[in-house]
């Protein structure tokens, strides 16, 4: 497997190549890494399996027909095996079908060679783009469940019904609690959640990512 490597931080994007055809996969490495983008490559999805995938942003040019699995094989089991890089289809032998299966599965593009370098560069850019809006969103869901947790039993409660317009006597009313029991957890409640104000924190109920 060749990498090409400049001299780049930790988080910048990586483009993992799986294609059976060295030579392709040789002068995909020469382009990307022309354009400054890093490359690890693979002869087989069960190769890129073997190899761990870093914590950066990236996606994944994928061959359509390789010995063993094919990439549209690899596709619907990337789910279950915890890879969500935005996929980027590369084939020479591509049918309409074959398209409408990959885009159905959620591929960003399916390109037939020969195709122009640009169209790849393009589409790649996308795809890193896509991946780095994910991680963004996932590490701020990440963020507000943690201070989810913080909250008491009792506090989620009150958060859960003022998110839903009711007023404190109301809540005081669901809860068999005292106002004033609302009113001192409504307040905790702000203050863990780092809300500004009622639609801030609408804003970040929406954006919590809770079981059920």
């Amino acid at each position: 497997m060749k990498i090409a490597s400049p001299i780049l931080g930790a988080n910048n994007p990586i483009v993992y190549v799986i294609d059976d055809d060295e030579a392709v996969r040789a002068a995909l490495e020469d382009l990307l890494s022309s354009v400054g983008l890093m490359v690890r490559s693979y002869e087989s999805a069960q190769a890129f399996l073997s190899a761990p995938v870093e914590d950066t942003p990236g996606c994944l040019v994928l061959d359509i027909r390789m010995p063993g699995q094919s990439g549209l094989e690899f596709q619907q089991q990337m789910a279950k095996l915890g890879v969500r890089l935005p996929v980027i289809f590369i084939t020479g032998h591509g049918d309409i079908a074959m398209s409408v299966r990959a885009m159905k599965g959620g591929a960003l593009e399916f390109l037939t060679k020969p195709f122009r370098d640009q169209e790849l560069l393009d589409a790649i850019q996308q795809g890193i783009e896509k991946d780095r809006l994910r991680r963004a969103e996932e590490s701020i869901a990440s963020d507000l469940n943690g201070r989810w947790l913080t909250l008491t039993p009792g506090e989620r409660n009150v958060m859960e019904l003022v998110v839903q317009g009711f007023l404190n006597k109301q809540i005081a009313g669901e809860l068999n609690v005292s106002e004033i029991t609302v009113k001192v957890r409504r307040g905790l409640v702000m203050r863990k959640m780092q809300a500004k104000s009622l639609a801030d924190l609408v804003r970040i109920w929406d954006r919590l990512k809770l079981p059920g």
